[in-house]
């Protein structure tokens, strides 16, 4: 089988902690044909999405002493050819949020992919309408109470009410951009004021969960099911968990209310064509719902020794068989 990756510049990547290099990776142990390129590379051609792809070869990483290992030299990439994305079995959508003028623009050109052919992971259209914040509002029974406003006044009574908040840009990743807001704070203002540039964008606003300083969890799923876990745990005065900021991981297991909230979102995610997700728990509630590239297979598998990569690829291949 042939598998693309849609993903950011390889030398940005960080091949003992990202999610795409551990899918190649799997990808190529499996011995499938595994070719890359960026969301700028591709284009519409007689009604038919293309793009300028480049077949690598990948050193796997090692766990070594419970740390991923990696070559200097962890991959070698052949001449770009422009080819026809329906000659892949299945292109994974796997470019960095934020979610961008251009990145929609992207997904416009991978609705030109006759899902017959070939498997978008994930589905354009979902990409689309899963705003990574918006998302979870839907679950209602699972979600802590959340309000969307770029009003002011709003914000400080629902803060006032609940004590304390949390601020999250609708746009944001990795934990960027969100504050926490306490009743009483002299910078209340100039806060809100700067997130929602003055008025002019909404913000996601959570009441502030407790549970927090025991770690924000995240959980992957594969069409629907929880197949592993990681607790990211934030450290020093930090309140964010987010590994880009600092948070460390830690081994965990899914409960039986994490299974509940797979539950709950299981079916929407599988009407969606949102295949592989990774959602954020904490204290037992839903936070976030992440799309676009959802990361944390390589802390999972080097904590509870599996190999979620394998499993993802496999599932692709008997998708594939069942659509041949």
């Amino acid at each position: 089988m042939k598998f693309a990756f849609i993903i950011d510049p390889l030398s940005k990547l960080d091949p003992g902690h990202d999610t795409s290099v551990a899918l190649m990776e799997a990808a190529q142990v499996l011995g499938h044909e595994v070719w890359v390129t960026q969301a700028e590379k591709m284009m519409v051609v007689k009604s038919q999405a293309w793009a300028l792809l480049e077949e690598i070869k990948l050193t796997p990483a090692k766990l070594i002493e419970g740390r991923w290992q990696v070559s200097e030299q962890w991959y070698a990439v052949s001449g770009a050819v422009w080819r026809s994305l329906e000659d892949m079995d299945a292109v994974f959508m796997r470019t960095d949020p934020p979610v961008t003028i251009p990145y929609l623009y992207a997904t416009y050109i991978l609705d030109y992919i006759n899902p017959e052919k070939t498997l978008v992971i994930n589905s354009p259209n979902g990409l689309r309408s899963a705003n990574e914040k918006m998302y979870a509002l839907q679950f209602k029974d699972v979600i802590p109470e959340t309000i969307v406003s770029q009003d002011k006044l709003v914000i400080q009574q629902f803060v006032e009410e609940k004590g304390a908040g949390v601020l999250k840009p609708l746009g944001g990743k990795a934990g960027e951009g969100i504050l926490f807001l306490e009743a009483g704070d002299r910078n209340f203002n100039s806060l809100v004021e700067i997130s929602t540039k003055w008025g002019r964008e909404p913000v996601m606003v959570q009441t502030y969960l407790p549970a927090a300083k025991e770690g924000d969890k995240r959980i992957i799923l594969l069409n629907g099911e929880p197949i592993g876990a990681v607790n990211r745990i934030p450290t020093g005065s930090e309140f964010r968990g987010n590994m880009a900021v600092g948070g460390r991981v830690a081994e965990t297991e899914i409960t039986a209310q994490d299974r509940k909230i797979c539950e709950s979102v299981a079916s929407k995610l599988q009407q969606d064509g949102l295949y592989f997700v990774g959602i954020d728990v904490i204290g037992g509630y839903l936070t976030e719902v992440n799309v676009t590239s959802p990361t944390g297979i390589r802390e999972i598998d080097r904590l509870s020794n599996t190999r979620l990569g394998e499993e993802v690829i496999k599932w692709v291949e008997k998708q594939r068989k069942i659509n041949s």
